[in-house]
């Protein structure tokens, strides 16, 4: 959504609240709230160590390729042709499969960027319902989100949220909660994941 849809859907919502003093706007920045949230650091770390396995399986397969294509041409000169052929479909079989897996993990529909929503999505959700719940409690009618680029100006430092949603968010943290990607959970919920 641009700039302009954003303004225009405030507006729309805004001149379909009626109050006497008018509408109460909050404002947050889920950028930091994101990045301030400590369940993301540690969601962060473990998908690190998950694309850190996924890295060092392409590099040990990249470096077979090359052990075969040095053992090939040092072995060259003596090999029958039958031989080279044989050896040449096996080093082009093992090729293939490297690229199949660089594509399974960093394809459009890859394994990474998979393992990066399931981390990263039940953390969005986290941050939205808390903004809201903190929201309503404060009888806000609107938030508006500065990372999204719709908020330009702040006048009011008390509009924006953010720090008491990163506050409260930290503060019901209890460490190491997301689960690994293909970890299983007892009565799991799966988490809306749009933005």
């Amino acid at each position: 959504m641009t700039r302009l849809s954003l303004a225009l859907v405030a507006i729309l919502f805004l001149s379909g609240i009626s109050s006497a003093e008018g509408p109460r706007l909050a404002v947050i920045d889920s950028k930091a709230l994101f990045d301030g949230y400590k369940e993301t650091k540690d969601a962060q770390s473990k998908y690190d160590k998950q694309v850190a396995k996924w890295e060092q399986e392409v590099a040990d397969k990249q470096k077979e390729l090359a052990g075969m294509k040095e053992k090939f041409e040092k072995q060259s000169l003596m090999l029958s042709d039958e031989r080279k052929k044989e050896l040449g479909a096996k080093f082009q079989q093992k090729q293939a499969d490297l690229q199949k897996l660089v594509q399974s993990l960093y394809g459009k529909d890859g394994k990474v960027a998979k393992v990066n929503e399931q981390f990263t999505g039940p953390i969005l959700q986290k941050i939205r319902n808390v903004a809201q719940l903190i929201a309503k409690s404060e009888g806000f009618d609107l938030v508006l989100d500065k990372a999204a680029g719709a908020v330009f100006y702040v006048g009011k430092p008390e509009m924006d949220i953010t720090q008491k949603v990163l506050d409260r968010l930290n503060s019901e943290y209890t460490g190491a909660s997301t689960p690994a990607p293909g970890a299983t959970t007892p009565a799991a919920a799966p988490a809306a994941t749009g933005n």
